[in-house]
């Protein structure tokens, strides 16, 4: 018999979630599951931690083109500066979010802190965007990104068919999906391995650069800071792109309860994997520059093979592989993270029971894995992707900024909550106001995309109201929301612990 979903609720201004009743306590305090339950283990040890945070946050553009910054920047020296600033603002983001991982140790990143801030409506709202646009979208650009730099060596002296390129993403998409249903050991063992390919890859852009620069290849270098003068309005873009580039220091926050000793390793994976990002991202930048110029790095268009072209000879066609490798760990890194965001809302009672159910055998949450796969696979063949993530760039670091803004407001609510690790106040009031202006400064410059994204962000106020607040929906309705026969066919359950409710 599968257990009734209820609806979040509000007493007294406190919200109480679905999961608070008739749960085991173990699985919310991130504790170990016993063996033999049919539950999510706590198989992420410290080094698959590190894996998955630099795995993820190590795509395809600091290998393709960081012109961006460069652009908005006006100077070498500047753009070298604020990919250091960036680092250092994204180290702020991820120490506030080990603060938030290890006081409330629940896996689902944003949402769950969202919800235990400010209640279940924008939670609701954070996930139903993610959901529907922003990861399906962002599954299939670096996707598209992993198809055709595979095939790159195929095609050195012509064209690549993007129908081809699309093909060929398909499989690839579909073999994260199918490892993230399968097996939460090998996801991580294979996230290992493609970390440190991708840490291979940088090392072969870096450890050329210096040696350029101790034979004095340093002409690009004079005058770093002469150029083009960066506008009011060039400045923050090249942040707000440097940030991107960074993006991908929380994913690690939604698999909190399949962390092992979560207040000591979320902080420390965290703190190690972004020292090792921001100064890998600075030393590739500072490489390129030792062989290439401002003004051709701004008309090229994959820089790394550029670079690699101009020094490794025939071994260049290597580059193109190991970027092809980044990319897949980037999905494979992205899907393993936010599936456990879908996990954590449907047990709250804000998505269809289904996701929230684990296969017998495979102990995996394979519902909330392969809900993306449709969605991604339709705006893969259909959809214009870069207008949709130009849409909804803003509504990342707005519920980014959301949360880590919690992280105050929770200091003054809950001042008792035992907290591990704690960073100094300046540091969340400082990254809150750095995404909430990145956010203000999107609506200025960008008016159009940023109000469609806005629009389509607003659609989960009426959502929230018709799926989870509107008790007395129509019986055809209800039948729509009925698991029995999938559950049959996915062989799925809910945890042990909800079986007991």
């Amino acid at each position: 018999m599968l257990r009734k979903a209820s609806v979040p609720t509000a007493s007294n201004g406190k919200y109480s979630p679905r999961c608070s009743k008739g749960r085991s306590p173990s699985l919310e305090s991130g504790q170990l599951a016993p063996e033999g339950k049919v539950a999510l283990k706590q198989k992420v040890t410290l080094l698959r931690g590190i894996s998955i945070i630099i795995g993820t946050i190590i795509g395809a553009g600091i290998f393709i083109s960081p012109k961006g910054i460069l652009q908005n920047t006006g100077s070498v020296g500047m753009s070298l500066c604020v990919w250091a600033a960036c680092g250092l603002l994204s180290l702020f983001g991820a120490l506030c979010y080990a603060e938030l991982g290890t006081c409330i140790k629940k896996s689902g990143g944003h949402y769950t802190y969202i919800l235990e801030a400010f209640g279940p409506l924008p939670a609701f709202v954070r996930v139903w965007v993610e959901l529907l646009i922003i990861r399906p979208a962002a599954t299939a650009v670096i996707s598209l990104a992993f198809g055709r730099y595979i095939l790159e060596p195929f095609f050195m002296h012509c064209e690549i068919p993007e129908l081809a390129i699309k093909l060929i993403t398909a499989v690839g998409i579909t073999t994260v999906m199918v490892l993230n249903s399968t097996s939460v050991s090998w996801s991580a063992r294979i996230q290992i391995f493609l970390t440190f390919c991708k840490l291979v890859a940088i090392l072969i852009i870096i450890v050329p650069g210096v040696i350029q620069l101790i034979k004095g290849e340093t002409q690009h270098f004079k005058n770093a800071f002469a150029g083009n003068d960066a506008s009011v309005m060039g400045l923050p873009l090249a942040f707000y792109s440097g940030m991107y580039a960074y993006s991908g220091w929380f994913y690690l926050n939604f698999v909190t309860e399949e962390v092992e000793n979560p207040e000591k390793n979320i902080p420390l994976a965290i703190c190690i994997s972004m020292i090792i990002v921001t100064v890998g991202y600075v030393l590739t930048n500072v490489a390129y520059f030792t062989t290439i110029s401002a003004g051709e790095l701004l008309l090229s268009k994959a820089v790394a093979v550029t670079f690699a072209e101009r020094l490794m000879g025939n071994f260049s066609l290597a580059v193109p592989v190991f970027v092809a490798l980044s990319c897949f760990g980037s999905m494979n890194g992205g899907v393993f993270a936010v599936s456990r965001m879908f996990f954590v809302a449907s047990r709250e009672g804000h998505l269809p029971e289904i996701l929230s159910m684990i296969h017998v055998r495979k102990h995996t949450p394979l519902p909330a894995v392969i809900v993306l796969y449709p969605l991604t696979m339709i705006m893969l063949f259909n959809g214009d992707l870069y207008s949709l993530l130009n849409f909804l760039s803003f509504a990342r670091w707005l519920f980014i900024g959301l949360a880590v803004a919690g992280l105050i407001y929770l200091r003054y609510k809950r001042p008792d909550m035992p907290r591990p690790f704690k960073v100094p106040l300046f540091i969340p009031a400082l990254f809150s106001f750095t995404c909430l202006f990145m956010v203000a400064l999107s609506l200025y410059s960008d008016p159009v995309n940023t109000g469609i994204g806005f629009a389509i962000t607003l659609t989960g106020v009426p959502a929230y109201y018709l799926f989870i607040i509107w008790d007395k929906k129509p019986k055809w309705f209800r039948k729509l929301l009925v698991t029995i026969i999938l559950q049959i066919l996915l062989e799925v359950v809910p945890p042990e612990e909800d079986q007991k409710s």
